[in-house]
């Protein structure tokens, strides 16, 4: 007969910080569906009634605020979302950098003192800047950012490794492209343009771009970059060999390309180009990346693809107008 262990594992319980972001609000759903709405704490500013089980109001700036709420819930894991992003944050340079940067720090520091099994950060391409190769940018290379987005996800990158090489906490983190989603509205980034054109699609409003028609980004669609993530936090320990962040790809489109597969379900849609400042973020940016360490160490392959994304989009979207 089996003996019976008297230690008892700790039961995972999950700290979503940023809970309210477009991917925060997606991924706490989806956490909750894994192990259970009580297993999954889900935390921001204030509290828009998004989630279902506990919210706690939380600013991650706040040390002594943060320690309190993973203290007081028995957390084992941090998934920090919460980051001020590329195009906003450049209206505020200096407080972009204090912020993204103070509450990264906050969160590895409470991890080391808790001891939590693991944390998850989420970088970004805009982390690459123009002395990287814009085709297929690989893991190693340049990274010059050009933005105080990128320059703090670039400077969090080093700090997660940092924390796992001095500390061994077990930092996990992925370099997202633009994520492109119906649940949520644009949130400020540079290649949020590829969510607002759907809703003006759908209002049968022209869509004034600030891109060239050129402009080829690497995006992600949300159910992708939800799987990639929830991948990446599953996988043991040893098979996670980049402890930066790992290069993420779903596929990359242009502004026109965008368009004309919207045009396939919206023949009378209407795109006017007119770039301003943000078109020179996106040159900085890569147009396609190199992925292959994520396929090889824990088995990421995307599923999506630009029909794909663009016809659920349209589809979720209608659904929505549908009920309002």
């Amino acid at each position: 007969m089996a003996l019976i262990n008297k230690h008892k594992m700790k039961k995972t319980k999950i700290l979503l910080v940023g809970a309210n972001g477009q991917l925060g609000s997606v991924l706490t759903k989806a956490l909750q569906q894994k192990i259970g709405v009580a297993q999954v704490i889900s935390s921001d500013l204030q509290d828009k009634k998004l989630h279902r089980g506990a919210f706690e109001i939380l600013d991650a700036t706040n040390f002594d605020q943060l320690r309190k709420v993973v203290a007081g819930h028995q957390i084992t894991q941090i998934y920090h979302l919460a980051a001020i992003l590329s195009a906003k944050g450049e209206s505020d340079p200096l407080r972009t950098w204090d912020i993204n940067m103070k509450a990264l720090l906050n969160v590895l520091e409470v991890a080391r003192v808790e001891k939590l099994d693991r944390v998850f950060y989420p970088s970004s391409i805009a982390v690459f800047g123009s002395s990287a190769n814009k085709s297929f940018t690989p893991q190693q290379t340049f990274l010059n950012p050009e933005t105080v987005y990128g320059i703090s996800k670039a400077a969090g990158e080093n700090w997660c490794q940092y924390y796992y090489e001095r500390y061994g906490l077990d930092v996990r983190s992925l370099r997202y492209p633009g994520v492109v989603g119906y649940q949520s509205l644009p949130g400020g980034g540079t290649t949020d343009y590829a969510i607002d054109i759907f809703h003006k699609a759908l209002h049968s409003e022209t869509f004034y771009c600030f891109l060239k028609p050129d402009a080829r980004l690497p995006m992600i669609f949300m159910e992708d970059a939800i799987e990639a993530t929830l991948k990446l936090m599953s996988v043991p320990k040893a098979q996670i060999k980049t402890r930066t962040s790992y290069n993420l790809a779903g596929l990359s489109f242009t502004p026109h390309e965008l368009a004309t597969e919207i045009k396939k379900h919206i023949p009378d849609f209407k795109i006017v180009y007119e770039p301003d400042y943000r078109q020179k973020i996106a040159e900085s940016w890569p147009q396609e990346i190199d992925d292959k360490e994520a396929r090889r160490d824990w088995g990421w392959h995307p599923s999506y693809n630009l029909r794909s994304l663009t016809e659920i989009m349209l589809s979720e979207l209608s659904q929505k107008l549908e009920t309002v």
